[in-house]
């Protein structure tokens, strides 16, 4: 009895430490970025942001997800961002919506100037175990956003991230297959492959992209057939060929990254560009505690070779916890998931 006990604690030990090791909690970090970042302080929580080609407006998506964890949500909203202005300053586009608004991911499909900004919102509250979540759609229009509908469905729970392809469209990612609960917990840190794809062809909602650890960010190639996906505990960006069939994706491997990969935007050559949680058990301990900082990090990622490059890499002080990189010409805007800030930097 004593021998298995043993055993027992031996092998527990073992999967502490690689889980452990996985998050990377013993990585060594060597700060770096050979640009330039000033902080654009006022917006809580801008976890993803999506710049529009033609306008070089940034749409960000903000919501004090701290205050929803601890049972007093804040009405989120959308932001805007004019990086063709010469003193940008953010400018709340939802302050009127006549529902509980609480964005995540958000994803836009381009049109002109205008297009369709869609938006993931936990109803329900926000956090991170809402179960009651809508995609929000916005017309873009010069000047703003108008909402036009709401999308519900079955199998949109535990949505995180959404990408429109075009006539009403889109494919969401579905982050955990327990969408609450202890068992939600143990996804996470039994690394369960258990999250997945759903696709909404604007009738219906399908499920594809089955068994992945932790989908979070999702995009589509700049000529609409690639699907990236990314696997947060898996440390790496899925690769999915989209087929005229379903929508439905087929694996086309994917990209290791040895971290862990949050939102995914894709830049006007085609590059992916994702924010990066480096010590992801760090970053569990920046949620519940904002005075416990986690670096920051933005990986580079050409989907012709597969080549990636780490561009920006923080210890947390000047941005922590950060969630998405998206760029414009020489400027790169840096969310996370809970500060206060977002930065606005140049690039080298």
């Amino acid at each position: 009895m004593v021998r298995l006990g043993l055993t027992i604690a031996a092998l527990l030990g073992v999967f502490v430490g690689y889980t452990v090791w996985l998050a990377g909690e013993f990585k060594s970090l060597a700060p770096h970025f050979d640009g330039q970042c000033r902080q654009i302080d006022g917006l809580v929580g801008a976890e993803d942001i999506t710049i529009h080609p033609q306008t070089g407006v940034a749409y960000i998506s903000s919501d004090d997800r701290r205050a929803a964890l601890a049972g007093h949500p804040v009405q989120g909203a959308i932001w805007a961002y004019d990086l063709k202005s010469a003193n940008p300053k953010p400018v709340n586009l939802t302050p009127d919506l006549g529902f509980p608004f609480h964005p995540h991911g958000i994803g836009l499909w381009a049109e002109g100037a205008g297009g369709e900004l869609m938006a993931v919102n936990h109803r329900g509250g926000g956090g991170f175990n809402a179960v009651e979540d809508t995609i929000e759609v916005f017309a873009v229009r010069p000047g703003g956003l108008t909402h036009v509908r709401t999308i519900k469905g079955d199998l949109l729970l535990s949505a995180n991230d959404v990408v429109p392809v075009g006539g009403g469209r889109f494919y969401a990612s579905i982050d955990h297959g327990n969408a609450s609960g202890l068992m939600r917990a143990v996804e996470d840190y039994a690394r369960l492959p258990l999250a997945h794809v759903v696709y909404y062809d604007t009738v219906r909602f399908r499920r594809y992209a089955d068994g992945i650890r932790y989908a979070n960010g999702i995009n589509v190639s700049r000529d609409g057939g690639v699907i990236y996906v990314a696997g947060t505990t898996d440390r790496a960006i899925h690769v999915y060929h989209r087929t005229d069939n379903n929508g439905m994706l087929i694996s086309r491997g994917s990209i290791e990254t040895g971290t862990g990969v949050d939102n995914i935007e894709i830049d006007a050559d085609g590059v992916l560009w994702v924010g990066a949680h480096p010590k992801l058990l760090t970053f569990v301990g920046h949620s519940k505690d904002a005075g416990k900082l986690s670096p920051s990090q933005v990986l580079r990622i050409d989907p012709a070779t597969g080549e990636v490059e780490e561009i920006f890499l923080s210890d947390g002080a000047d941005l922590s916890g950060s969630s998405v990189a998206a760029r414009f010409g020489k400027r790169l805007l840096i969310g996370a998931v809970f500060d206060a800030k977002f930065l606005d930097c140049e690039l080298p």
